[in-house]
């Protein structure tokens, strides 16, 4: 749960700073410094990456699991979750901006590649590297965030709370069971996936690579693994 917390601390720290100095943010600066932070997010991803010990499960688990992100249509429906919540909620009134920080905020700090990536190696590999990676993007973007929206963008460290310490304790018991070679491949999927994110970060593809697409690929390899290696044994057998 450190990751979490430190995540919550970053936004509210970057909520207070942002509300602090409303108005003040340069755009510049601002892209300047997400730049920066998208090839940190680079470095965190292609390390996580090249841990892999099968190249061959990561290429096929991504293709697999891009496809059939593709087909769900993830990212499409992650957007139109956040865009209902919006229509539901922000509504006109003297608290409107308050709920419309607070829901933007949320939507956008809990749903991604990096809460999911980043609670899973953190649940089952104790790193915490990913969550602090994302909790500084998260606090960055809590300051304009709330320069332009108010207070409603601290609160959103509930939702934050409750969704990625969830998911690291899930993980937690999930992989208590689980097979080291299946751990190692899900976090060389996670990390291929991050560095997706970077490059969309750093404004790199001419179009935007749907990383919300390729979510279902990191769980592909708790199928792979044994099977793979199942189908050696036959194989072995058959030949031996």
């Amino acid at each position: 749960m450190t990751g979490t917390f430190i995540n919550v601390a970053l936004v509210l720290l970057g909520s207070a700073l942002g509300l602090l100095f409303k108005n003040r943010i340069s755009a510049r600066f601002a892209k300047a410094i997400t730049s920066a932070l998208g090839l940190c997010v680079l470095g965190i991803g292609v390390s996580s990456m090249i841990g892999t010990q099968n190249t061959l499960c990561v290429i096929l688990c991504m293709v697999a699991g891009t496809l059939l992100g593709e087909l769900l249509n993830i990212e499409k429906r992650m957007d139109g979750l956040g865009e209902l919540l919006r229509r539901k909620l922000v509504r006109g009134g003297g608290n409107s901006r308050f709920v419309e920080g607070f829901v933007t905020a949320s939507v956008l700090f809990c749903v991604g590649a990096m809460a999911i990536n980043g609670s899973m190696e953190a649940g089952m590999l104790g790193k915490y590297d990913i969550l602090v990676s994302k909790s500084v993007i998260d606090g960055v973007t809590s300051i304009t965030f709330a320069a332009a929206m108010g207070v409603g963008v601290a609160f959103s460290a509930v939702p934050l709370l409750i969704y990625e310490g969830g998911l690291t304790l899930i993980f937690a018991l999930a992989g208590q069971g689980m097979d080291p070679a299946v751990v190692t491949e899900m976090s060389a999927v996670g990390g291929t996936i991050i560095v997706g994110i970077a490059l969309n970060m750093l404004g790199l593809p001419k179009e935007k690579i749907r990383v919300g697409n390729m979510l279902p690929a990191i769980f592909l390899p708790i199928a792979y693994i044994p099977a793979a290696r199942a189908i050696g044994e036959l194989t072995g057998r058959i030949l031996g």
